[in-house]
């Protein structure tokens, strides 16, 4: 039982912000008091006085009127049952007696009732056991001070507070009852079950000794060595392991917790599930995950997030959001030195942060090397700028990005402030480096052309367009303004505003997309495809890299190059 212990090994690093879950149980409900059946109608038969040492009668001593006074190895017997007692009042004509002293109720071969004085009345078939009370029936012990045990229905109630035992647990409370017919026993009013595993506080509980499933209902706490579940109503079966919590419930180990309206857990399998607004938050390594369905196999390390996932990460000054159709995680050397992990993300990837925002087809993040891959037409915006290509690699070092590299048909775009112009670099592939998370360096290379205006440093006015054509360049920034120029070798031509050639102005495969940049947190839920004529060029696309299990055992296929 240790699913949310195993979210620190999920969760812990940059940015994989999956779930996990929870290992625990609960337990059950029960009315105030004793529950009162309907009683079926009281038997004849009468109580046999199978033996006495002593038996004295006096029909006018005042203490005991019409009773019978009996000492020595007592013993009744009535429908199936005897007792025995050191001494006892027998009322022969109401057919009940009192005793005291050691006594013994057994029935048949399963039912004990000891205690230091009892009533029992024959016509009810009630017996009311007062003082060091123990119910013993098969595997299970009932310990309290007050018990009233109804025969005619095999229930046990006690009122004065009660402790029950079992091969695995220990339950206490102030009310309850236990049924020898059913083998259920329910509790109420501070209620508190303990085994080797765990603790549970609660007000009701329901507990079946034969099935091992225990069920709260109402606030319920649910300690254990590694977590705290908080929950309105839940079940735990010892036999199978298996944990189902309802009404909102919250599981929390140290930094991390989990919450939704629907959680279970099969601590055999190590399968894990939440249903219904589930939320995931690690504080320590400041992420969280929202999802309406969330799957988790500890044993292999593969977890899964669908229904309107939402990722995010509070680890900045602004808080990144990351949304996509379906979000997976496999673990690879599980259990070793050596363990990394991945999180795919697929498909419709949009992602918003003030400073910068995102969209592509998929995502994949590596903990082995920290690199974020994005796949199928990325797109990245910061401020007025736009970059995109077919892949984008993306390399993180403590939580913030190092270097960039965008491979096929890449393109970056800075919209200038008239908002008609556009400073553009296009070129087989290009890298980004930044220092402190700031763009520092940038490359070109392969077929490298440029667009760019100069402008007066006065009043920011257009003074010419420059048009260049390389192999590579290099550009250099300090505080985001441009200070060097680099390039091997170069043709270029510079045209004043007024005398720029028609078309000359954006570079082939220029698009501003605009229309499809998340404006907000909420918006990277609304999905808007690109116009046709900003569609990239069919070419041979990257794709991610697809997975399998297999004996257990998650595989990577090779492939990453389809053809459209």
């Amino acid at each position: 039982m240790t699913a949310l212990n195993n979210v620190r090994q999920i969760f812990g690093g940059h940015r994989i912000i999956l779930m996990v879950i929870l290992c625990l149980f609960g337990l059950c409900a029960m009315s105030n008091g004793p529950r009162k059946h309907k009683r079926r109608k009281t038997t004849d038969e009468r109580i046999y006085l199978v033996h006495a040492d002593v038996l004295m009668y006096d029909r006018f001593d005042p203490n005991t009127p019409g009773a019978q006074v009996l000492k020595g190895n007592v013993q009744f017997r009535h429908k199936g049952a005897t007792l025995r007692c050191d001494s006892a009042f027998f009322y022969e004509t109401e057919n009940s007696f009192e005793a005291y002293g050691h006594v013994r109720l057994v029935q048949g071969d399963s039912v004990t009732l000891t205690s230091e004085k009892a009533y029992y009345d024959g016509n009810d078939q009630m017996a009311e056991a007062r003082h060091n009370v123990v119910l013993k029936h098969r595997g299970t012990t009932l310990y309290t001070d007050s018990l009233n045990y109804d025969r005619l229905y095999g229930v046990g109630y006690f009122f004065e507070g009660g402790r029950m035992v079992d091969k695995k647990n220990v339950l206490v409370s102030d009310w309850g009852e236990y049924s020898t017919d059913t083998r259920k026993a329910m509790f109420n009013y501070d209620v508190t079950l303990r085994n080797e595993d765990f603790t549970i506080h609660t007000d009701t509980l329901h507990y079946d000794t034969r099935t091992s499933v225990a069920h709260v209902v109402g606030p319920s706490r649910i300690v254990s060595k590694e977590s705290t579940i908080n929950t309105t109503s839940g079940f735990y079966n010892s036999n199978t392991g298996q944990t189902e919590l309802f009404g909102r419930s919250k599981v929390v180990n140290e930094e991390k917790e989990i919450t939704a309206d629907s959680l279970f857990y099969n601590e055999k399998s190590g399968v894990s599930e939440g249903f219904n607004k589930v939320v995931y938050v690690d504080k320590e390594n400041k992420n969280s995950l929202e999802c309406d369905y969330f799957w988790y196999n500890e044993s292999i390390g593969e977890a899964m997030a669908t229904k309107r996932p939402l990722m995010k990460d509070f680890s900045q000054k602004d808080t990144l959001y990351v949304h996509s159709d379906t979000i997976r995680l496999y673990t690879y050397n599980i259990n070793t030195d050596s363990v990394f992990r991945t999180a795919h993300c697929y498909y419709k990837v949009r992602a918003y942060r003030e400073d910068v925002q995102a969209v592509c087809d998929s995502l994949v993040y590596n903990t082995k090397d920290s690199c974020m891959t994005m796949y199928r037409d990325p797109i990245v915006w910061s401020g007025n700028r736009q970059m995109f290509g077919e892949k984008m690699e993306v390399f993180m070092k403590d939580s913030t990005v190092e270097r960039a590299h965008v491979i096929g048909q890449a393109f970056s775009a800075e919209m200038l402030r008239d908002s008609t112009h556009y400073n553009q670099v296009s070129s087989r592939e290009m890298f980004a480096y930044f220092d402190d998370g700031k763009l520092s360096k940038t490359e070109a290379i392969g077929n490298v052309r440029t667009v760019f205006y100069p402008m007066e440093e006065k009043d920011s006015s257009i003074i010419m367009l420059n048009y260049l054509e390389t192999d590579t360049i290099r550009m250099f920034l300090k505080a985001g303004k441009l200070q060097k120029i680099w390039t091997p070798k170069a043709e270029g031509t510079a045209y004043p505003m007024s005398q720029i050639p028609p078309g000359k102005d954006f570079l082939d495969g220029f698009a501003w997309f605009d229309g499809i940049r998340p404006v907000d947190k909420d918006d990277i839920f609304n999905i808007r495809g690109k116009k046709e004529e900003e569609v990239l060029k069919p070419q041979t696309r990257h794709e991610a890299p697809l997975q399998r299990i297999k004996d257990g055992i998650v595989e990577t296929l090779k492939g990453g190059e389809i053809k459209l």
